[in-house]
């Protein structure tokens, strides 16, 4: 059994402080501990820990990595958690956890739907959605931001893009939280319930909702959602086949959900934390793109991500064998001050801005666009609208995962909101 010392010199300790609930509210203490040891090669997790800037980049595009991290935590002969009577497109892996050619034949035909335009067009109805939210918050004298702006933001605006009827878009309220544990990576995704656990039922529900959706949409065709785009999409004769179809519908409801949630969230905390910032983002509304791409660095939505080594890789003198896992921590490398000067500093104005919150290379997040107007558009009026925010609690209550961290709840007092 290994003692404290051995613990210490293999990074493990570094591990635990970083799973203990305790560290939720600030691990940059933790990631700027990992950064100072550089690559680390942890044994008893067959892992690679990288925390610089400049290798989380490279190895994100780096061919020798494989982002099918389910092979590593689902190794051949595994048993089907799903069961049975489970539709045939929950065991298709998303497009994101695949590898070329099938990613990239995957990603080109969903990127001739899910658009920079169409995205754009989407403006006009976040911004009355946003405003509503506020109207609401209105009403009571203090407003949980999480609740009532940045969870219920994201999933209203990517249901109406798809054409899901707005009377069933509660329902993915509550096949988010049930599935975020197992999108976190690092939380235990069951639980307690060993023949049926949360997630499996909360992906089946899922599936099962969207494979009818798609039978309606193929019986009755639109031309004004996304989901009668993804099945007109074509590429040379190449379409998605229906369970590619329904895994990816599956997926840009759910894996873009809980990240922007964080991102509005994190934006809204680190504004009301330093009052400068948020009165500038008042007085000019145009600068809050340049503060939304510096809550991605500062407090990123994703703390980390994750591939396989195709075969033996040494990054400095760390050396990772084939098969193993190499875990990228983003949000160490965010602040890593090679790559950001002063970087636990929160400075929507620095002049140059470098971080990984969308991932970078092939993989690169095909909702960023989307992700970046809700986000936009949510910090912009929430500085302009909600007069004198007040955090009720500082630090607020987290959530318990590690990589989609965010808070569970955001109290604020204000003094009225704006019309």
């Amino acid at each position: 059994m290994r003692n404290a010392t051995d613990s210490a010199t293999s990074g493990l300790h570094l591990v635990s402080r970083l799973l203990d609930p305790a560290s939720r509210p600030d691990p940059y203490p933790i990631y700027a501990d990992f950064r100072a040891r550089g690559p680390l090669w942890i044994e008893e997790m067959s892992s690679l820990v990288v925390t610089g800037y400049g290798d989380c980049e490279t190895l994100l595009r780096d061919p020798r990595l494989s982002a099918e991290r389910w092979r590593f935590f689902q190794p051949d002969g595994a048993a089907d958690p799903y069961p049975p009577d489970a539709p045939s497109s929950v065991r298709r892996p998303w497009f994101l956890s695949l590898d070329p050619p099938d990613h990239t034949r995957l990603r080109r035909l969903v990127s001739s739907a899910f658009t920079a335009r169409t995205v754009a067009r989407m403006e006009d109805s976040v911004t009355r959605l946003v405003d509503e939210f506020l109207d609401r918050a209105a009403e009571r004298e203090t407003f949980d931001v999480v609740s009532g702006l940045a969870y219920s933001l994201p999933v209203t605006v990517i249901c109406r893009m798809l054409g899901v009827p707005q009377a069933d878009e509660r329902l993915f309220h509550g096949w988010s939280a049930r599935l975020t544990r197992l999108l976190d990576g690092f939380s235990n995704p069951d639980d307690g319930n060993e023949e049926n656990p949360e997630w499996v039922r909360g992906m089946v529900d899922l599936h099962r909702y969207v494979n009818e959706l798609v039978a309606e949409r193929r019986r009755s065709p639109r031309r004004d959602d996304l989901i009668s785009e993804l099945i007109a999409a074509e590429d040379g004769g190449d379409a998605l086949s229906h369970d590619e179809l329904v895994s990816t519908i599956v997926l840009l409801l759910v894996a873009g959900h809980e990240t922007t949630v964080n991102l509005i969230a994190n934006g809204v905390l680190a504004l009301l934390r330093h009052p400068a910032h948020l009165a500038a983002l008042r007085e000019d509304p145009g600068t809050a793109s340049a503060v939304v791409e510096e809550i991605l660095r500062y407090d990123s939505p994703v703390q980390l991500t994750a591939r396989v080594a195709r075969e033996d890789l040494l990054v400095g003198t760390a050396k990772a064998p084939a098969g193993s896992l190499v875990i990228l921590l983003l949000a160490a490398a965010h602040r890593d001050p090679e790559a950001n000067p002063d970087p636990d500093r929160f400075d929507p104005a620095r002049e140059q801005v470098r971080h990984l919150g969308f991932g970078f290379g092939p993989h690169f997040c095909l909702g960023a666009p989307l992700a970046r107007l809700e986000g936009r558009v949510a910090l912009a009026a929430f500085a302009r609208r909600v007069r004198e925010p007040e955090l009720v609690a500082d630090p607020p209550p987290y959530r318990e995962h590690v990589n989609l961290r965010g808070v569970s709840e955001l109290l604020i007092s204000h003094a009225g909101v704006r019309r």
